[in-house]
């Protein structure tokens, strides 16, 4: 069973990074949770049921371009599965770049996801949303541009 739902999230994974959200949604419990803990605007929250986890991405797509995506590791153990990896974006309304790292915590329950949380850098994207936090467009939220010390700037491109 494990590596059944590890192939589910991975499918999902795929589904997100390829913007086929429909497809995406179809592998949502009907009654799926989905939370994304912080306060970044268009971002955090928790989303009941797939009808408003739909309406989150409506307004993902609408605020966020996002220049990779990609999950690294996949580990598994019954009905739960953790992924690592990171995301590189562009906040729309500021013109202002985020890199992250994340771990994504999913719940699988009949063959489809019932729960799903993910803790990232949301100082860093709670920055890219904000115009004046640093002159520098491109600057991590661990430090103005020029800070090579943060996990930021080690990414790859």
């Amino acid at each position: 069973m494990s590596e059944r739902n590890k192939q589910l999230v991975k499918d999902l994974c795929e589904a997100f990074a390829a913007r086929d959200i429909p497809a995406l949604l179809a592998m949502l419990d009907e009654d799926v949770m989905w939370r994304l803990p912080g306060k970044v605007p268009y971002y955090s929250g928790i989303y009941w049921g797939r009808g408003s986890v739909a309406g989150f991405f409506e307004n993902l797509d609408a605020q966020i371009v996002f220049e990779a995506f990609e999950p690294r590791d996949f580990i598994a153990e019954e009905d739960r599965v953790v992924v690592t990896g990171w995301s590189r974006g562009q906040v729309k309304s500021t013109h202002r770049r985020f890199n992250t790292r994340w771990v994504m915590f999913f719940t699988v329950r009949d063959g489809k996801i019932a729960k799903f949380e993910e803790y990232a850098d949301t100082q860093a994207l709670l920055a890219a949303h904000e115009a004046s936090y640093y002159a520098d467009a491109n600057a991590s939220a661990h430090g103005p541009g020029g800070n090579e010390s943060t996990i930021h700037r080690d990414l790859p491109s």
